[in-house]
């Protein structure tokens, strides 16, 4: 029996052993190793098989991981202003949970507005927060394409025209989001400007507008921000797709900025094997499906990255390196988020969340005209308030693309208007009406325009003061994806009906819910404009808030509204220049976008750049600067106070643009190199420091292939705008 027994316990010690020995080698599923250590491991146990799976979808919105190792799939959920809902396993339809109604924050052109870093950092933590209670690997945003024209369908989902405001920006924004152990994918890489013919137009741009206008978000998100995935764009450049594009993806992304996270695909922005293979890409995702549409049923393993790479790599078609690579960057990814043992809980549409909704939207709401302060508007002021506008009650957070959002609750502006000054003293008339946000199709309404504007007119005629809430929405050729707005006007009648409205009350508060700029026909006998973009879940609350005086508006344009679309850069030349011939856009207006080519141009608009009024007003002091001589080793510091002169109080975003007297190459009149928000109470004043660096006098010489900081004289201009500027202060770069 001992014997036995003996031999027993050898046997399985023979056949035990060698999972003992691998459960003890299992660095991977070691928390106490380096993340690299990690990868390297793991990596080594992987087949073939299990690498290419890790590099292409298994369903709409996940890839696979390594079940056989314990390494988790891949989730990720589209999060421009929001988690989206859970979608069907390969439909783009809601899968019908009753657990996934999210918070709506903001758009993304609302936290530009706010021109403050820290409300960036409180977005990020609340939106990882959401993301991560539902357990997403990878949150699809922030996007930071540049605003080059005002007709672009998704400038609501990012963050303005300034390449300098969308880089101070996007970074907090992506260390709170990753916080929370989810990985944010910053988007679209790059020069996604324009949404018609998005998935062949190729992009032809100079080296140094790639540089000084398109790249400088997404750099300062990899060097600084340490995101952990960036997605590639539809379009292309240098005749490649970005999404398989070596240039943009091996040599900028990868090598020069030394990115070593994941790069994914746009939904169907893959279209040939090789380039997936060798140009970059590490992740596939959506193909055969156009946008939101799926034009089929197509099985996974047909995808460039699944079958046609493993095939290439048994047959040595492609380098096993290449593959290496990308399941290296996806497993980090992994290791990084869901198989971090610092990953937080989450936390899911909670009070907090709320709260920060309601201060982001509050922060970024942009007072553009106040005639005789007509606003704010205490409650008990006036007895009848008239309400006109479809953009009161209609929901602005479905629709628009990848960013329509099943939320927990809207506040409307009706609502919130109502909470605010009660049900007695509200009265609403739609004025006019839209049809349904749809994908790829423009439907009109099936109410009597005319019907409703007579009513609307009658409604303002026998009222004390009117706010019309109005803007564009989120379908089909206004704010939405696919499809670019065919005009620089509001929609659906609007400036007809407000002007008809003025005639009977001259008491008229405009207030325009949209993520882009608009003509403003009817601006002169306006009392007052308000700029309140898509604000999400306390739309109606925030609203009210400014409108009521609760909270001061402190929201600055982080875009340039234009008098006449011929007058916007993109516009000015030909059908080359924006949209294109279907096949080539060219950028003829270069470096000069936004309020660039205004200031350089001449060209006088509605409202500037960093422009937005207060209920309170602010005094500047005259600059200072450290010295009037520096070398390009040196720093030079620049102060300035602020006093706010008012009765209330208020928030100032001080501006800081510098212009280079003498270069050698063109420059713009003047370039956002600083910028700080300050809170002042009533009669106190501070003083705004700013330090500037060799980088910021810099500019990038295509021919050199450099970054140039030219000996010569600079200016300092401060300002409340681009077109407002309080002072100025010189030095010489030696």
């Amino acid at each position: 029996m001992k014997k036995r027994y003996i031999t027993v316990l050898l046997l399985l010690y023979f056949f035990l052993s060698p999972f003992f020995g691998w459960a003890q080698k299992a660095l991977y599923l070691d928390q106490s190793q380096p993340i690299e250590v990690r990868v390297k491991d793991a990596l080594s146990r992987m087949t073939v098989e299990e690498k290419v799976a890790l590099c292409h979808a298994q369903s709409k919105f996940s890839s696979k991981g390594v079940p056989r190792l314990g390494i988790p799939d891949v989730w990720s959920s589209d999060g421009s202003h929001g988690v989206s809902d859970e979608k069907l396993w390969d439909e783009w339809n809601s899968a019908q949970w009753t657990s996934d109604s999210c918070t709506a924050f903001p758009a993304l052109t609302c936290l530009a507005a706010t021109f403050n870093p820290k409300i960036a950092q409180l977005y990020g933590t609340s939106i990882g927060e959401e993301a991560r209670y539902r357990n997403k690997t990878m949150l699809l945003g922030p996007g930071v394409n540049i605003y080059r024209t005002p007709l672009n369908g998704r400038n609501f989902e990012y963050m303005g025209e300034d390449p300098f405001l969308a880089s101070r920006m996007v970074v907090p924004y992506v260390q709170g989001v990753q916080s929370n152990g989810v990985a944010a994918c910053v988007k679209h890489f790059a020069l996604n400007n324009q949404e018609i013919a998005r998935g062949e137009i190729n992009v032809n741009v100079s080296d140094r507008a790639l540089h000084e206008i398109y790249f400088p978000a997404f750099k300062a998100a990899v060097q600084e921000g340490n995101v952990w995935s960036i997605m590639g764009a539809y379009n292309k450049i240098w005749g490649v797709h970005c999404c398989h594009n070596d240039i943009l993806l091996n040599q900028i992304l990868k090598i020069d900025w030394k990115f070593d996270g994941v790069v994914v695909s746009d939904w169907g922005g893959v279209h040939n094997t090789d380039e997936a293979v060798n140009g970059g890409l590490d992740i596939e995702m959506g193909t055969y499906t156009n946008g939101l549409t799926t034009q089929g049923h197509f099985p996974f393993s047909s995808y460039y990255l699944a079958d046609p790479l493993l095939k290439g790599i048994k047959s040595g078609q492609y380098e096993m390196s290449k593959l290496d690579d990308k399941a290296s960057r996806i497993l980090r990814m992994i290791f990084r988020t869901t198989m971090s043992a610092k990953r937080p809980y989450g936390r899911f549409v909670s009070p907090e969340h709320s709260d920060a909704a309601r201060k982001i939207a509050q922060e970024g709401i942009v007072l553009l005209k106040n005639e005789k302060q007509f606003l704010p508007i205490p409650q008990g002021r006036y007895k009848k308030i008239a309400v006109i506008g479809e953009n009161a009650v209609k929901s602005l957070i479905v629709g628009g693309g990848s960013t329509s959002l099943k939320a927990a609750y809207e506040i409307s502006p009706l609502q919130g208007l109502k909470n605010k000054y009660g049900e007695n003293n509200i009265v609403y008339s739609m004025g006019y009406a839209s049809g349904r946000p749809l994908y790829g199709a423009e439907e009109p309404s099936k109410l009597n325009l005319d019907s409703l504007q007579n009513a609307a007119i009658e409604t303002a005629r026998h009222a004390d003061i009117v706010l019309f809430v109005g803007g564009l929405n989120k379908n089909y050729f206004q704010d939405c994806e696919s499809g670019d707005r065919k005009s620089l006007s509001l929609p659906f009648g609007q400036d007809k009906l407000i002007e008809e409205i003025q005639k009977v009350n001259h008491n008229v508060a405009v207030v325009l819910l949209s993520g882009n700029a608009v003509l403003m026909p009817w601006l002169n006998k306006a009392k007052a404009v308000v700029q309140g973009w898509y604000l999400g879940s306390e739309a109606g609350n925030a609203l009210a808030d400014i409108i009521s005086g609760e909270a001061n508006p402190s929201g600055k344009l982080p875009i340039s509204f234009p008098k006449k679309l011929e007058d916007v850069g993109a516009h000015s030349f030909d059908q080359l220049c924006y949209p294109g011939d279907g096949n080539n856009v060219y950028h003829k207006e270069d470096i000069l976008v936004g309020y660039r080519w205004y200031d350089t141009k001449k060209i006088p608009v509605l409202f500037p750049f960093g422009y937005g009024l207060s209920y309170t007003t602010f005094q500047y002091g005259k600059p200072a600067v450290s010295s009037k001589t520096i070398t390009t080793a040196d720093s030079l510091e620049v102060t300035v106070s602020i006093k706010n002169t008012g009765k209330v109080a208020g928030k100032e975003v001080v501006q800081l643009y510098v212009n280079d007297e003498t270069s050698s190459l063109p420059r713009p009149t003047k370039e956002l190199k600083g910028f700080e928000k300050i809170s002042l109470e009533p009669g106190e004043e501070k003083t705004v420091r700013f330090t500037l660096t060799k980088k910021d006098l810099s500019y990038y010489d295509d021919t050199k292939k450099e970054w140039i900081a030219e000996p010569g004289k600079f200016r300092i201009m401060i300002g409340a705008s681009a077109t407002d500027i309080r002072g100025v202060a010189d030095f010489n770069l030696k």
